[in-house]
């Protein structure tokens, strides 16, 4: 009977590897066939997506160090497609439900599909350690939780759906970065109000180049910090978070500043479907970059990588100087948003049974570049499309990192969208070149910065 147990662990215990490691010579795949990240090096058989040929890593003659803004490199590009609520059907199949909804619903709606250029780059030692993650990181708790990992994506050959949604949380975006921001909620009759105006600073400590070896699982590889300068009810909130890769044994931590109490509290709350005030409740907590926090609560299906029409290289939306020219009634300003032809993969999010949320379902569509979630689909409880998020990619081309945070949400139960981390008209985004002081991250910090 022992000797029947001791075998079934070890058959259970080769069949969980199996499934979060790959081969040496599977391996073998990334530099040659595949990136270094996992991407197929190759375009698509009829050249709308290109080969990958090492990224955006040369800045224009316009950029200017220090600015905090980037010019588009591509400004002189004209669609070479246009769909829109009359063509809808034709492109259905590259479309995510989302898009499609928008452009059935508001004939002002269109989209701009321009050349596809592959940008995504980051630096050699992300790539190293990529490499050392494929046949080394593993998954445990389900999926739950990522182990022996080094800072790099953790599953450049992904089998699971949790693998690549821990590629998305891994999503190199720079050690961090600090902007000023505006978050703005366009209502039914179009018209916008500010949600939010505020800093915000990010940082993955994991991501110091200084630092080797595997990431401890009991410390944060996610720092976020926001401190709220506007609209006038709002001056003074400030916002702490952390996040571990076990976030079943070390949860996210969360501590909240309010001017009216003046004291710092725990937030427990600042996670899962709790309405995020900084979109005013267009959006969930982690709804935030697309998805943020644990996946305890959803099943993870991966449902395969397909070609589709995604939100790319939108440098004119994110260093946009008025907010006012992007914020359009019931969508963004089609001129300011470029749509590019992308491989994605697709993962399918089914609500576990006695697990709570507000949404039922969710499909997420994340890029082969940079393994950032680039849009979602969000369903209710009757399984009817209740929502829809979109992040604005641009290559930050001075910083080897892709920006994703400039974020759309579409509620069509409501008619209202929120735009959020506008940074061009204010401060531009500005990338950390060293790890900010562990006192920086701390909840007696965040008492002494929100006082007014």
């Amino acid at each position: 009977m022992l000797r029947k147990t001791l075998m079934a662990v070890a058959i259970a215990s080769l069949a969980t590897n199996a499934l979060a490691t790959v081969s040496a010579d599977e391996a073998k795949q990334l530099g040659t066939t595949l990136t270094a990240v996992g991407a197929e090096k190759a375009g698509n058989k009829d050249g709308t997506i290109p080969e990958y040929t090492g990224g955006l890593t040369k800045a224009p003659a316009a950029f200017k160090a220090g600015s905090g803004e980037r010019p588009d490199p591509f400004a002189g590009e004209k669609p070479r497609l246009v769909i829109d609520g009359k063509n809808v059907g034709q492109y259905a199949d590259k479309l995510t439900e989302g898009t499609k909804e928008l452009l059935k619903r508001y004939p002002t709606m269109r989209v701009d599909v321009y050349p596809t250029h592959r940008t995504a780059a980051v630096p050699k030692f992300v790539l190293d350690n990529t490499a050392k993650n494929a046949t080394a990181a593993r998954t445990g708790e389900g999926g739950l939780t990522l182990e022996n990992a080094v800072a790099g994506y953790p599953f450049p050959i992904p089998k699971t759906g949790n693998e690549v949604m821990w590629n998305h949380l891994m999503t190199y975006k720079g050690l961090g970065f600090t902007a000023k921001y505006d978050s703005v909620n366009v209502d039914a009759a179009g018209v916008p109000t500010l949600a939010t105006y505020g800093e915000a600073t990010y940082e993955w400590p994991i991501y110091d180049s200084k630092k080797t070896g595997p990431i401890d699982t009991a410390k944060p590889f996610w720092y976020v910090r926001l401190q709220y300068l506007g609209p006038a009810r709002r001056n003074g909130e400030a916002l702490l978070v952390w996040d571990t890769l076990d976030p079943l044994k070390h949860g996210r931590r969360a501590w909240q500043y309010l001017p009216g109490q003046r004291r710092v509290k725990l937030a427990p709350d600042v996670a899962y479907d709790t309405p995020n005030p900084g979109t005013a409740g267009a959006s969930t907590y982690d709804d935030a970059s697309v998805f943020n926090g644990a996946m305890d609560r959803f099943d993870f299906k991966l449902v395969g990588k397909k070609e589709m029409i995604v939100p790319y290289s939108n440098y004119r939306l994110t260093y946009a100087k008025a907010t006012a020219d992007v914020t359009k009634p019931n969508h963004l300003n089609p001129d300011f948003v470029r749509w590019e032809l992308h491989r994605v993969w697709v993962v399918e999010a089914t609500l576990k049974p006695g697990k709570r949320h507000i949404y039922s379902k969710r499909v997420f569509y994340i890029d082969e570049d940079t393994w950032a979630a680039l849009a979602s689909d969000q369903y209710d409880g009757r399984g009817q499309l209740y929502r829809s998020g979109f992040a604005h990619q641009s290559q930050s081309y001075d910083a080897m990192a892709p920006w994703i945070d400039t974020l759309a949400y579409y509620d069509f139960s409501s008619g209202i969208y929120n735009i959020g981390a506008l940074p061009g008209g204010h401060y531009g985004v500005r990338y950390l070149t060293e790890p900010k002081e562990d006192t920086f991250w701390s909840s007696e910090e965040l008492a002494g910065s929100g006082i007014r």
